[in-house]
């Protein structure tokens, strides 16, 4: 293990960091939000001394990287961002309680949304723009940012690939381009933009610069943290319906973004994931809305929050234009199951993913034809191309660990005195990237009344849901990585 490289890429990270605590510590200077200007200047003196002590340690590191320093870069990475990220919280007296302020920021670095705070509007706004902002950056990734902006480690190719691959949300990470910091570069670019069209569009409907910016913050990282005590509820229609579209968008995959600039608009309509992604969002609109007539005032209405909240979940955003726990039990148990399968791979949305589902799906299907006909050779394709046995072996492990883990976590908070429903919700959601569950997590409640170790089960599996697992799993590893 090359432990001054994985120190010096940490320290790579940390000043990241550092440079994404300025814009709320302005924000909060020019308002004049005194215990939050200290709050954000304390952090970012110690996130600096931290990264400076860790570049004196590690300099001259060697620059040989294999997986599983990857693995473990992403891991330490995400656990420091969050526990140095929560300081502003905790030394501004917001969120007083630290594992409070850790869940409050683990939920927005992993792009959850679930929170602990019941008067959201009560935040002073530089704080409350930090917790959009870290959705913004959990989204795309923290690292896919280093990749994308910094300096690189010259030939060594498997230093991005490594990393990039780590984090990347899939089961399997290809390059746009030949070079893996060029395909960072073209990602991030591509979320910026669209970053900046949802504040437009935001702004055309009359909603003022600050909140459309921390809107679309929330938005583009799929990630739920709202301004309003209420989620969308108090929005105008066009607000919802703008956001709808936009959440819609940033769960699908970036590739197909690329390709559409590239002008290959036939590849992009024949990929597999994307068609069952828009028909799982049409085919539970479509139903939601049948079980949902006359709930609402008119059929318009009903519609529009039907597609809203089918959005908003199967992007794993979390926002909610109405409280869906009041829904009949059909419509919850399509959300449920959407809040299972989540976006497509290589989306800012978390989740199982539609890839993995179809993968899953067709690998199934060859067992069952391999059962009638053994001596019959058959291969899984995705969009007309072969899948590599190692890609179908780490969805299925994925899928082991994915289920386990959520079992395990549903025993230990049912410790506390809640519902199942609530309970069951709660992990689904933390673990998937979600936010609100049903019951006493629904939408118009928080996680708040949850013991400290149920908390950190959540944070937990906010975490490894965010990470596809690995990366946190490998931190426990006790393998010895072979001598190269």
């Amino acid at each position: 293990m090359n432990y001054k490289m994985i120190g010096l890429f940490f320290a790579r990270i940390l000043s990241v960091e550092a440079i994404f605590l300025l814009p709320p510590l302005f924000i909060a200077l020019f308002l004049k939000e005194s215990a939050s200007v200290l709050g954000f200047l304390i952090t970012f003196l110690a996130v600096s001394l931290i990264c400076g002590l860790f570049y004196f340690l590690c300099r001259g590191a060697s620059s040989n990287f294999n997986a599983k320093e990857g693995f473990t870069c992403i891991g330490i990475s995400w656990i420091a961002l969050s526990l140095l990220g929560c300081l502003p919280f905790v030394i501004s007296g917001e969120i007083p309680n630290y594992i409070d302020a850790l869940f409050e920021t683990v939920s927005g670095f992993t792009t959850t949304g679930a929170s602990v705070l019941s008067d959201v509007e009560s935040l002073p706004r530089s704080l409350l723009f930090w917790r959009c902002f870290l959705n913004w950056l959990g989204g795309m990734g923290v690292l896919v940012f280093l990749l994308a902006f910094t300096p690189g480690e010259g030939k060594n190719t498997g230093f991005t690939m490594h990393l990039l691959r780590a984090e990347s949300p899939g089961p399997d990470v290809g390059k746009l381009v030949p070079r893996m910091r060029t395909t960072a570069l073209i990602l991030y670019a591509i979320y910026i933009i669209m970053t900046l069209l949802n504040v437009i569009f935001l702004l055309c409907g009359g909603m003022p610069l600050y909140d459309a910016l921390c809107t679309a913050f929330s938005s583009a990282g799929t990630g739920g943290f709202g301004i309003r005590n209420d989620g969308f509820a108090s929005f105008s229609s066009y607000i919802q319906i703008v956001t709808t579209v936009f959440i819609l968008l940033f769960g699908v995959n970036f590739s197909c973004y690329y390709l559409l600039l590239l002008r290959q608009v036939r590849g992009v309509f024949r990929d597999e994931e994307l068609r069952l992604y828009l028909a799982l969002v049409l085919g539970s609109t479509v139903l939601i809305t049948w079980n949902l007539i006359g709930t609402y005032d008119t059929v318009g209405e009903t519609i529009r929050h039907a597609a809203f909240q089918v959005a908003s979940i199967i992007t794993t955003t979390g926002f909610a234009s109405t409280d869906f726990d009041l829904w009949p039990p059909f419509s919850k148990a399509i959300l449920l199951l959407l809040m299972l399968i989540g976006a497509c791979a290589g989306s800012t949305g978390g989740g199982l993913k539609c890839s993995r589902l179809l993968i899953l799906l067709k690998n199934l299907k060859r067992n069952i034809e391999q059962l009638i006909h053994p001596n019959k050779v058959l291969v899984v394709r995705n969009n007309g191309k072969p899948v590599s046995e190692r890609v179908i072996v780490n969805t299925n492990a994925y899928l082991a660990a994915y289920v386990l883990i959520i079992a395990c976590s549903i025993l230990i908070v049912s410790v506390d005195a809640f519902t199942v429903e609530t309970n069951v919700s709660a992990v689904i959601s933390c673990f998937n990237n979600i936010g609100p569950g049903f019951s006493a997590v629904g939408p118009m409640f928080n996680y708040a009344n949850y013991s400290i170790l149920s908390k950190l089960v959540l944070i937990f599996d906010m975490l490894a849901g965010r990470l596809e697992i690995f990366p946190i799993l490998v931190l426990f590893s006790t393998a010895i990585p072979q001598k190269r």
